[in-house]
Parts: structure tokens; sequence; C-alpha cells
């Protein structure tokens, strides 16, 4: 137990350094500096973080069997240990766009959520999503509605007043997506009377369709805290 503790250190690490790496990388004279170091640093990391994966596969195998490798493949974690590594190896084996790959590199990101395998209150978190899973499908399902329906609606008021920028429905999606979510980033409004009525009324929907999904998972949050403190008492 000591040593997988002490190597659970070391990968903590290792992500802290991969992180501030990427951020460095993203200085250009920085880069072209130390770009051989970066690059050795990335195989050496995407050595070590396979080679975990694979041993996270046997271990489970070796407690559970082909169950355990199940359970830990589609796990949350499994997914992310996936794909921290898998970019890395469609970059290299795969022939790919230039701009695919820019986007691919964005999953190095997610090497940050490994530093959560360790945490109680992330793994209360994920079973308080888990938990009301089916109400966040059904509060999903009403956001893209009511987008939908926004959109449409503001694209024939002012469809007409602004033809270029309200061209479509699926053009007046970002206007739609903004304004419910209250976010009001200015760059697109609308200038008829109905318009402006109609933005005012979608402004005020938007702050019950952010707060719906936020409230339910506070609550589930909320509830699996207070199940854990009483399993705690419990065993105590």
């Amino acid at each position: 137990m000591e040593k997988f503790k002490r190597f659970d250190i070391f990968i903590y690490f290792l992500i802290v350094g991969n992180i501030l790496a990427m951020v460095l990388e993203s200085h250009k004279s920085i880069k072209l500096k130390f770009e051989s170091f970066f690059h050795y640093f990335e195989v050496i990391s995407i050595s070590i973080f396979s080679l975990e994966y694979l041993f996270r596969i046997y271990i489970n195998y070796k407690n559970k069997q082909w169950y355990g490798v199940r359970k830990y493949v589609f796990s949350f974690f499994g997914v992310i240990d996936l794909v921290s590594i898998l970019p890395f190896y469609i970059k290299e084996f795969v022939l790919l766009d230039g701009r695919f790959f820019r986007i691919l590199r964005l999953f190095r990101l997610s090497r940050i959520f490994k530093l959560g395998r360790g945490s109680k209150s992330l793994k209360l978190f994920i079973k308080a999503l888990t938990a009301v899973k089916n109400e966040l499908y059904f509060t999903l399902f009403l956001s893209l509605l009511t987008i939908l329906f926004s959109a449409s609606a503001i694209y024939f008021l002012e469809h007409d007043a602004q033809p270029e920028i309200f061209s479509s429905i699926t053009a007046s999606v970002w206007w739609a997506t903004v304004s419910l979510a209250t976010v009001g980033y200015g760059d697109i409004v609308p200038i008829t009377l109905w318009g402006k009525v109609f933005a005012s009324i979608i402004s005020l929907i938007g702050i019950g369709v952010v707060a719906i999904p936020t409230g339910i998972i506070s609550a589930s949050f909320v509830s699996e805290i207070d199940n854990s403190k009483r399993e705690i008492k419990f065993k105590n």
C-alpha cells in the first residue's frame, strides 16, 4: 500500500509538471528555446501514463477479473486516463490534418482530472451527478428545446430588419444560447420593438433555465454529503 501511495504521489507531481509544461509551451519564445525538452518530457510522461493505465487494468483484472476491467475502463477516471494518452498516439500513428491535431492537444488538459483520483469530495460529486442523471437529461432536453424555440422566434422577428445577422435559424442559435445563459456579450442585439420585448422575456426565462440544473446538482451533492456523514457516524 505504501508503494502504491508513493506511486500516486509521483503521478500527481508528473501531472502538475505536464500542466506547467503546457502553459509554458504556449509562450513562443520559451517553446523555441526548450522545444527538445518539451518533446522528450511529453514522450516520457505519455509512457508513464500508458504504463499506469495498463497497470490499473491489470490490478482490476486481478481483483475482479473482466468485471473489474470493464468497471474501470468505463468509469470516470478510466475514461480520463485513456483520454489523457490517446491523442498522443493518434497524432504519432495516424495522418491527420494539422488543425485537427491542435484540437487534440486540448485533451492534454484532461490530465488535471487525474489529480482528483484520491479526492473523496470529487467522488461524492460524481456520485451526486449520477444520482440525478435522469433529471439532468431532462433539463438538457428542455434547454435545447428552449434554445431552438428562441432562435426560431428571433429569426422571424429580426430577419427583415437584420438579414445579415439573423440570416437563418441556425445563425440565430448563438444569440439564443448567449441570451438564455444570461451572458449577454452584446455582439448581436435585436433592434425591432417586438424583438426587444421577446429578448427581455427570454433573458428572464434564461435565469430559470440556468437555475434548474444548478439547484438539482446542489441538492443532490448536499444529500450525498449528509449520507456520507451518516455512514461515517454509523461505522464509528
